[in-house]
């Protein structure tokens, strides 16, 4: 990945924060956090609530927004959050 300038990074964090509230919307969760692991190219989603879901739940309310994404991620996960 180039290098990013200020103005660009601040896109790139307001487009996950975006993404992130937007799938705690879906889940109608009232807390949710994020962290991007770089080396791996991955972004971990923590959501509340995703422990009393199945997977296919999950699955079901995620795919339509993570269908959308122009994200450059390897991989993204969806967790349940925790303290």
């Amino acid at each position: 990945m180039a290098e990013l300038e200020d103005g660009d990074y601040e896109a790139y964090e307001q487009d996950i924060k975006l993404l992130v509230d937007t799938l705690r919307k879906c889940f109608n969760a009232d807390k949710a956090r994020f962290s991007v692991v770089g080396h791996l190219n991955t972004l971990f989603i923590e959501i509340e609530g995703l422990d009393e879901l199945s997977a296919e739940e999950i699955s079901e309310v995620a795919e339509p927004v993570l269908d959308e994404l122009d994200m450059d991620f390897d991989e993204i996960s969806l967790l349940p959050l925790k303290n």
